[in-house]
């Protein structure tokens, strides 16, 4: 497709070539219609690729986003999708010193041995007791709540009903989760490693009366109906590549290098202004719909902007010679680094890190996750890295929002490296630094991004991986039928943004197609 060549009409284009905007279009061209997408990159995918960003380093890396949880079934048997996940055989290993010697708590490996970690750390089941009968509700709520996001929206009554359980209802919707957190469990680490799937790319506290952390962890543990996160084989963009072959199959035509300038809105159609290396152009189409952000779908449309959005996080990604030793005598690196490894969560720890960077401060103590992505699956390594023994790391820092970087983002990123990486090295035997690869040209094969990094390099809004706070499940007023709905009646929203939307789900591109089909 070129520019210039005068304006030419869809069914519907898809502004945005992410995962949202592929799913959207191949259910769109399934069902018979004409379908343009248009990026402004020169790939699709958006957050959710797979790269090589060590020069002359044959490891393909989730570079952005990196796990799969909120990806329905449904979406990759509709779309006769290629694509695969497996699952992690360990939950996580959080590290920690207690009476004067390292240990942590391992979870995973089967009913017994985590028993016996929780022991281990806690000095009896009482933890334990308590964990699994915190998650044993929460898969109840997963199993009612998950088959609702593909559906349209329930109301808030109707959620509630559905859950049926006014004590997880309560624990989940109502209170900060701070409150449950507290009076469910004792010990201090068990209560930071039960937080965090509340504070995953969100700045909040426990009790922040907002509910902001209570909302990330309700999507952080339905995922596919049990909240199980799972690695995409091939890396996640095995995954995009996917949904581009599935669109492209069923006729979609996926124009790379097209940025959206400019959206016109009329009572039957409206029409997409683009701009290419080579000239403008535009589209006419019956439906638009939009995978960016609000801020996008604003300055796309000429709406007023809407409250500004604010990431909080440093996503470090690593290649290693080989995974470090740990000071705990009881833990096996392969196991430890399998799942998510905790690394300053205990509850306290997550409540000082908050405190300093709401203050303006960058947490003396830095919390972060990380997990080893070629541990599960090592086919995103070439064969001699494979062979040699070579592993990835991906590090998830929180609490870091994107206004600690407005004096200097590339000076205060290198600080907040250095001193995220000293609080994992004060559980290692060795530094990490040792077992660092180098790439072609001798560097180490680290790379950080901050939320200012990834405004810049994806237009995140603030560097939010979700475009804004997260949503409740259920219709807030002027949310319309599916969540996806605008004030224009030809566009709809069907990036992560939309109600029911942030992580890689394809669940807003999914909603999006359902809503136009409907009204044909």
């Amino acid at each position: 497709m070129s520019a210039n060549e005068g304006t030419r009409a869809y069914d519907a284009v898809i502004v945005g070539g992410g995962h949202n905007g592929l799913v959207a279009a191949a259910y769109l061209a399934r069902a018979g219609w004409s379908v343009l997408v248009l990026e402004r990159l020169d790939h699709t995918g958006g957050a959710a690729v797979s790269t090589r960003p060590f020069a002359g380093v044959d490891a393909r890396l989730s570079r952005y986003s990196y796990l799969v949880s909120l990806l329905p079934r449904k979406i990759v048997r509709d779309l006769g999708l290629d694509f695969r996940v497996r699952s992690r055989t360990i939950s996580s290993y959080t590290p920690v010193e207690r009476s004067g010697r390292p240990t942590g708590l391992l979870v995973g490996g089967g009913e017994q041995r985590t028993r016996a970690a929780f022991a281990r750390l806690t000095g009896g089941d009482r933890e334990y007791t308590a964990w699994q009968r915190f998650y044993g509700r929460t898969a109840q709520v997963a199993q009612r709540v998950f088959p609702t996001l593909t559906e349209p929206l329930p109301t808030r009554d109707e959620l509630r009903r559905r859950i049926d359980d006014e004590s997880a209802w309560r624990a989940l919707f109502e209170e900060p989760l701070g409150v449950c957190v507290e009076e469910t469990f004792a010990d201090d680490l068990v209560r930071g490693v039960v937080l965090t799937d509340g504070l995953i790319g969100t700045f909040a506290d426990a009790h922040d009366p907002s509910l902001d952390q209570n909302r990330c962890f309700l999507y952080h543990v339905i995922g596919g109906g049990t909240g199980a996160w799972d690695v995409p084989v091939g890396g996640m963009g095995a995954l995009t590549d996917a949904l581009a072959g599935a669109a492209r199959a069923a006729g979609a035509v996926i124009a790379t290098g097209h940025e959206a300038v400019r959206i016109d809105t009329g009572r039957d159609t409206a029409e997409v202004a683009y701009r290419t290396r080579d000239g403008e152009g535009a589209a006419a189409a019956r439906y638009v719909l939009v995978n960016a952000s609000p801020r996008e779908l604003a300055a796309l449309t000429g709406d007023p902007a809407p409250e500004p959005a604010e990431g909080a996080q440093l996503k470090v990604n690593m290649l290693l010679e080989r995974l470090p030793r740990l000071r705990d005598p009881d833990a096996d690196p392969r196991e430890a680094f399998a799942g998510t490894f905790h690394i300053a969560e205990g509850y306290r720890q997550l409540a000082t890190a908050h405190a300093q960077a709401a203050a303006g401060e960058l947490p003396t103590a830095p919390p972060s996750e990380i997990y080893c992505h070629s541990l599960t699956d090592p086919t995103i390594l070439g064969p001699e890295l494979a062979g040699r023994g070579y592993q990835t790391l991906t590090l998830f820092g929180l609490h870091t929002p994107a206004r600690l970087f407005d004096r200097d983002n590339d000076a205060v990123r290198d600080e907040l490296l250095k001193s995220t990486l000293a609080q994992l090295d004060a559980h290692l035997a060795e530094p990490l630094a040792d077992c660092l690869a180098t790439d072609a040209d001798g560097r180490p094969c680290i790379e950080a991004k901050t939320p200012l990094d990834l405004e810049r390099d994806l237009r995140l809004p603030g560097g939010n991986i979700f475009h804004r706070a997260l949503s409740w499940p259920y219709a807030g007023p002027g949310d319309g039928r599916w969540g996806v709905e605008t004030p224009h009646e030809r566009v709809l929203l069907c990036g992560a943004g939309a109600v029911r939307g942030g992580g890689v789900s394809g669940v807003p591109g999914h909603n999006a197609a359902m809503a136009v089909l409907e009204r044909g």
